[in-house]
C-alpha cells in the first residue's frame, strides 16, 4: 500500500529528534568544550604567543570534527567510537568463546545480556507456566507475551483509526505507571515456512475432492515456499517491582508483583490478538534459534534441559559492521531520522515483508510521564527559538530548517496539551545470513526494505551490532531504559 492510497485519517506525525542547546551544530557539551578550549588558547596565548600557531589549528579541527556530521552523528563522536572500538578489539574485549568459568560466570550470557537470568515462575491468572527475565544489576524484571500474527490492511478506516485510538490509551497508562519502564515489540520474519505448510495441506487433502481442485491446490502448495515466512511477534515489557509503596521483601513476591503489573496492560482493541505470557522454554527457543538459526523448528523438549547461559553463542564476534556468531552472521541497522512530513500507519511494511534472510524488526519504547514529557517539550521549543535566534543575528535571517523545526517543537507541545503522550522511542532491525558469503545479498535486501519505506533513514549500528543484536531478543535490555 503506498502513502497516497491511505486516506487522510491514517497518516501519522509528530516525529521529532531531540535537540541539545548548543551553537550551531554543536551539542551543549561540546559548544562548553570548544568555549573552554578557546580560552585555554587564550591563556596559553598571553605567556607565549607562538603556542597559538599549534593550539589554535587543533582547537579548530577538534570543533570542526564536532560540528560536522556523519551518518546522523557528530563526526567526533564517529571516530570517537571507532577508536575505542579499535581498542576493544586489541584487547580482545570484541570476541566471546564459551570457556569454562568458575561461578557465578559460568552461566551468563555474553555482552549486555551478562546480567540476566531466567526465572520460571506460575501465573496465578491462568495456572500455566511463564518466563521472567530478572536483570540483577537494576532488579528490573521483564516480561514477554507472544502475539498472534496479523494486519489491518484490509481492515475498514474506521477499525484502524479505532485501533490506533486504543493503542494511544495503552500509551496513556503506560505513563502514569512508575513501575512500567519501559517495552518493545518484536516481529522475526523467518523464511521457509512454505514446507511446513505443505505438509499440512498435504495432511488435510481430502482424496474424494475434485481433480480441478487438487491441481490448483498442488500448485500453489508448489509455488507457495518461496514467497511465504514464518511470523512470531512477541512484547516485551520491562517493570521495576521494586518502585512501589510497599516493596516486595523477596524474589517471589518480585515476580508476583511485576506479573500484577504486565496483567495491567489490556492491548484489546489494538488490533493485537494475544497467543499468551511466553514461558521459559520459549524465552530459550527464541534466544537459542536467534544464536543458532537451525535449531528455529526443533522440539521444545530440546530446550527444557538448556541452561540460559547455554542459549546464548558457543562463540561470537563482534565486528565493527556485523556480528558473527553460532551458524550465522547478523547486520543490525538503527534509526537515523524519521521523514519530517506525515507518512501512512503501515510504513513499517516492506521491513515485515518476507525476504531471502531472517529478519526481526524491533520496536523500543519508553513513555515518559506527564510532568517529564512537558519539561522535555518546553526545553525543546526553547532550544528550537534559540538555534534560530543565533543563526538570525549571525545570518541575518534563520534557516527554514530551523524555523520548521520550532514549529514541529510547537506542534508537540500542542498535541500533549490535547491529551497525546510523548515517547522515546528507536526502531532497530536485524538481519541474519547462515554464511558471510550471503552478507553482500542480505545487506542490498535491507537497504531495498529501508528505501521502501519512503522517508525512514537507517544506518548500521556501527561498534554496537551485539548490543543491538540483543535489544531485538526478549533478554530484559532496552537500550532507552536508564
Amino acid at each position: 500500500m503506498s502513502a497516497h492510497e491511505v486516506p487522510n485519517q491514517l497518516m501519522v506525525d509528530g516525529f521529532r529528534t531531540r535537540r541539545t542547546a548548543g551553537f550551531g551544530n554543536l551539542s551543549k557539551p561540546a559548544t562548553a568544550l570548544a568555549a573552554a578550549a578557546l580560552v585555554a588558547d587564550g591563556v596559553l596565548a598571553t605567556a607565549s604567543p607562538a603556542t597559538l600557531l599549534v593550539s589554535l589549528p587543533v582547537t579548530a579541527g577538534v570543533i570542526g570534527l564536532a560540528a560536522a556530521r556523519r551518518y546522523g552523528m557528530s563526526a567526533l563522536s564517529y571516530y570517537w567510537a571507532k577508536l575505542a572500538w579499535k581498542r576493544a578489539a586489541r584487547a580482545e574485549a570484541t570476541s566471546f568463546r564459551r570457556v569454562l568459568l568458575p561461578q557465578p560466570y559460568a552461566l551468563d550470557l555474553p555482552g549486555v545480556g551478562a546480567s540476566s537470568t531466567l526465572i520460571k515462575a506460575l501465573d496465578p491468572t491462568t495456572g500455566r507456566p511463564v518466563g521472567v527475565v530478572h536483570d540483577r544489576t537494576t532488579d528490573y524484571m521483564t516480561v514477554t507475551t507472544l502475539l498472534a500474527p496479523g494486519g489491518s490492511l484490509m481492515a475498514p478506516t474506521a477499525a484502524v483509526q479505532g485501533s490506533l485510538r486504543t493503542w494511544s490509551s495503552v500509551l496513556d497508562a503506560m505513563s502514569t505507571d512508575e513501575q512500567i519502564k519501559g517495552a518493545s515489540v518484536t516481529i522475526q520474519i523467518t523464511p521457509g515456512a512454505g514446507e511446513a505448510l505443505g505438509d499440512d495441506v498435504a495432511s488435510r487433502k481430502d482424496p474424494g475432492a475434485p481433480k480441478l481442485a487438487k491441481q490448483i491446490i498442488d500448485e500453489l502448495v508448489r509455488t507457495t515456499p518461496a514467497a511465504t515466512a514464518s511470523v512470531a511477534p512477541w512484547m516485551s515489557v520491562t517493570v521495576d517491582p521494586l518502585a512501589t509503596a510497599n516493596p516486595p521483601q523477596d524474589l517471589a513476591e518480585q515476580v508476583a508483583e511485576t506479573l500484577r503489573v504486565v496483567d495491567s496492560i489490556d492491548l484489546s482493541g489494538t488490533g493485537t490478538d494475544i497467543t499468551r505470557r511466553a514461558t521459559d522454554v520459549d524465552l530459550r527457543r527464541i534466544v537459542r534459534s536467534a544464536y543458532d538459526p537451525d535449531v528455529f523448528n526443533a522440539r521444545d523438549a530440546e530446550f527444557e534441559e538448556l541452561q540460559w547461559g547455554e542459549c546464548g553463542p558457543q562463540a561470537a564476534d563482534d565486528t565493527w559492521e556485523d556480528y558473527a556468531h553460532d551458524g550465522g552472521v547478523s547486520v543490525c541497522w538503527v534509526l537515523r531520522e524519521m521523514p519530517r512530513r506525515p507518512i501512512p500507519y503501515s510504513v513499517l511494511l516492506p521491513l515485515l515483508a518476507p525476504g531471502r534472510f531472517q529478519r526481526r524488526v524491533t520496536l523500543s519504547y519508553r513513555v515518559l510521564d506527564p510532568h517529564e514529557g512537558e519539561a522535555v517539550l518546553e526545553r525543546e521549543i526553547s532550544r528550537a527559538a534559540q538555534r534560530a535566534q543565533v543563526t538570525a543575528e549571525v545570518k541575518g535571517r534563520a534557516k527554514w530548517s530551523q524555523k520548521a523545526d520550532f514549529q514541529r517543537a510547537e506542534q508537540a507541545a500542542a498535541q500533549m496539551a490535547g491529551g497525546a503522550q510523548v515517547v522515546d522511542w528507536t526502531l532497530m532491525v536485524t538481519g541474519t545470513a547462515r554464511s558471510a558469503a550471503d552478507l553482500p545479498a542480505m545487506r542490498q535486501e535491507l537497504e531495498r526494505a529501508v528505501k521502501a519505506t519512503r522517508g525512514i533513514r537507517m544506518r548500521p549500528a556501527y561498534g554496537a551490532q551485539a548490543a543491538c543484536f540483543a535489544a531485538t531478543l526478549p533478554l530484559g535490555y532496552n537500550p532507552l531504559v536508564k
